[in-house]
Formats: C-alpha cells, sequence, structure tokens
C-alpha cells in the first residue's frame, strides 16, 4: 500500500490501535457490578441505564387514580385473544377481579366492574415494578409474567371494542393501564430502579466518555485515510467560456 503522508498514516495507526484495545477492555469482565459480580464495561452502562430509566417510569399512582374513577362502570365485552394459550389464564385473572368471564376459542365474553378489573391487573404491573413476582403467583397460582402477558392480552384488544361502543374515555384509560402500568412492570421486572440524581457523576462520565470514544474513532479514519492519501477536496467551479 502506497503511503503519502506518513506522519498522519502513523497516527492513524495509534488511534485505531488504542481504540480497538480499549474497546476489547470494554467487553471484557474486568469491571464489578454493585454487587460486586465481575461483568463487562458494556454490561455495565446497560444495567445501569436500564435502572435510571424504571427509576423514572413508575405512572402506577396516577394510573390508579384513573382506574378509581371508574369504579362502578360496569362493561360487556367480547376480543379475540391473539395468543390461544394465553385464553384459560386471561380468563381467571378476570374471574379474579370480579368479572364474569367465559371462552368460546381464541374469544373471551367478559362482564364486570371495569375499575375493579383494570385495579387488579394494575396490581400486577405494580408488583412486577418491585419485583414482587411471588405475590402474583400466590395470588394466580401461575408465574407472574404470564400472569402480566394474560392481562396484556385480554386488555389490549378490549380498547378498539370499548371505543366501538362509544365508551372513549374509558378505552383510554385502559390504554394508560397497558402502557404505564403492565408494560412497565413487565419489562423492567427484576431490574432494581435508581434516580438520576444519585447516579449524576457516573452518568455524566459515561456520556462524555461516548462523545470523546466516537470522536477517538472517526479522528483515527480520517488520519489513516489522510495518510493513504484519500481526502475530500472542494470541487473546483467550471469557468464558461
Amino acid at each position: 500500500m502506497l503511503i503519502h503522508h506518513k506522519p498522519s498514516f502513523i497516527r492513524g495507526i495509534l488511534l485505531l490501535g488504542s481504540f480497538l484495545v480499549l474497546f476489547a477492555i470494554i467487553l471484557s469482565p474486568v469491571f464489578k457490578d454493585e454487587n460486586g459480580k465481575s461483568t463487562t464495561g458494556l454490561h455495565y452502562a446497560d444495567s445501569l441505564f436500564n435502572s435510571l430509566s424504571k427509576g423514572s417510569s413508575y405512572f402506577i399512582p396516577t394510573v390508579r387514580q384513573q382506574v378509581e374513577a371508574l369504579n362502578g362502570k360496569e362493561v360487556a365485552v367480547t376480543v379475540t385473544l391473539k395468543k390461544a394459550d394465553r385464553v384459560a389464564l386471561a380468563v381467571e385473572a378476570l374471574k379474579l377481579a370480579g368479572a364474569e368471564a367465559a371462552a368460546d376459542g381464541d374469544k373471551i365474553t367478559y362482564r364486570g366492574d371495569l375499575g375493579k378489573i383494570l385495579g387488579a391487573a394494575v396490581n400486577v404491573g405494580d408488583y412486577l415494578y418491585h419485583n414482587n413476582a411471588e405475590a402474583v403467583r400466590k395470588e394466580y397460582n401461575a408465574p407472574a409474567l404470564a400472569v402480566s402477558a394474560a392481562w396484556w392480552h385480554v386488555l389490549t384488544p378490549s380498547i378498539k371494542e370499548l371505543q366501538k361502543q362509544r365508551l372513549i374515555a374509558e378505552a383510554g384509560v385502559v390504554d394508560q393501564v397497558i402502557r404505564r402500568a403492565i408494560e412497565p412492570g413487565n419489562n423492567f421486572y427484576s431490574v432494581p430502579p435508581s434516580k438520576v440524581s444519585d447516579h449524576l457523576l457516573i452518568m455524566t462520565a459515561l456520556l462524555v466518555f461516548y462523545v470523546i470514544y466516537t470522536l477517538w474513532y472517526g479522528f483515527a479514519i480520517f488520519e489513516l485515510f489522510d495518510g493513504i492519501g484519500l481526502t475530500m477536496t472542494k470541487s473546483k467551479m467550471k469557468q464558461e467560456a
């Protein structure tokens, strides 16, 4: 390979080499998590940001207020579940919430107090958010995440069915229960919640490092290309005769 600018080429090699060395270290289990276990830098950063994200995603108190406003609101809904294996558990969950429920293949028809039904679903999301799967298992006699999935599958199609009945406000509350109670509880289960204010230093350091590390790679490529004579120049303007 023909080298046009040796100093630039050497700088590029050094920058790229050091970038790869540090990248290998980041992917090696040489770091310690909060429990003292060995982990990679990538996994440590991912766990930290997941924890911070969970800490800022607790909306259940607000959702409970919306659900309580529906106490006494009787509804009758028939929905089709996308996964037939969730039907039996979904029916059981509805019955435990005080509703009348029956299945016909992949369809479920239920009737009852919407406030109580949604309140039961919110409780499951709250338990999972606080990593208390055992409480859900005891109440439903089923794995906690399976119960959460059953609620998701029966409530999601309920939104359109309630809208068809012109129960728009009620459908909106169902949507809030799914997005702000069931999904956060399920998605963040087993992740310890953290506040940004408790990790300002390390979070700032990680973000600054990310910016510097990205520029590091960019300058390495720039110097290498400059060293082998590949540069971008402004094209000359054509002059009319």
